[in-house]
């Protein structure tokens, strides 16, 4: 696939939790002969400048570097605490260990556009997939890392309210509106960008430069591979990752 040139944005596997369901490290099943964090992190490099793993686990240090937890035991939140203390760009990347099959092209698109928005007010930027948010894949700027330690400094670990949170305060002494500020986006199978003009302006075709393969695995890219059913479900797709 064609790449472009990686964004000056940080890049960061979520890869801390304890995938009880799965039995091991979830991070090291390996879909398509490749383990997921690998699959993750070759993703993250085709869009950002630097990428680390937020993890506990020296193991996967042979991935990239590892940024370990402030604070350990405050789920995802406590990564993204971590990752904002460390990160030197003004905007991170988060993606989930087990999100393999969002399309790089996507991605990158996303990554991109919701950059530009930078000047009129964004901080934050996300999906809300079928109703539910997905805040683990996110885009979040600097701004908003005071937010994230005070949260964890108070014990309030919830990783969407936190964000939304902190794009409501941050809209106020914007003197904007939160959809400028906290860029959450609708998304469900049949979505394209170019139904959302309101958040992204118009289509734009790399949004659209995915494979077939990719297209028929729609309603996996948003997906988590929590169960041995759903990585099961995975294995019959694995034409349509790009990594």
């Amino acid at each position: 696939m064609a790449c472009s040139v990686p964004e000056e944005v940080g890049g960061y596997v979520l890869a801390g939790g304890k995938s009880l369901r799965m039995g091991r490290d979830k991070a090291l099943l390996e879909l398509a002969g490749k383990p997921l964090v690998r699959h993750a992190v070759k993703k993250l490099r085709r869009v950002c400048m630097d990428v680390r793993i937020l993890s506990g686990n020296p193991e996967l240090a042979e991935f990239a570097p590892i940024v370990a937890d402030l604070h350990p035991g405050c789920g995802p939140l406590g990564g993204l605490e971590a990752a904002l203390m460390h990160s030197t760009f003004d905007w991170s990347l988060f993606l989930p260990v087990d999100m393999p099959f969002l399309p790089t092209a996507f991605l990158s698109q996303w990554v991109r556009r919701t950059m530009t928005e930078e000047k009129r007010g964004a901080r934050l930027a996300m999906f809300t997939v079928d109703g539910v948010p997905q805040p683990t894949l996110a885009m979040v700027h600097r701004h908003v890392a005071p937010f994230v330690a005070s949260a964890v400094e108070r014990g309030e670990f919830k990783l969407y309210p936190v964000l939304e949170r902190a794009g409501r305060e941050l809209a106020a002494k914007q003197g904007g509106v939160l959809g400028r500020t906290f860029r959450n986006l609708p998304w469900n199978d049949e979505s394209t960008f170019q139904a959302t003009p309101n958040l992204y302006g118009p289509r734009q075709e790399g949004w659209m430069a995915t494979t077939e393969a990719q297209q028929s695995a729609k309603h996996l890219w948003f997906a988590n591979l929590n169960t041995p059913e759903e990585f099961a479900e995975a294995e019959r797709h694995v034409d349509a990752l790009d990594t």
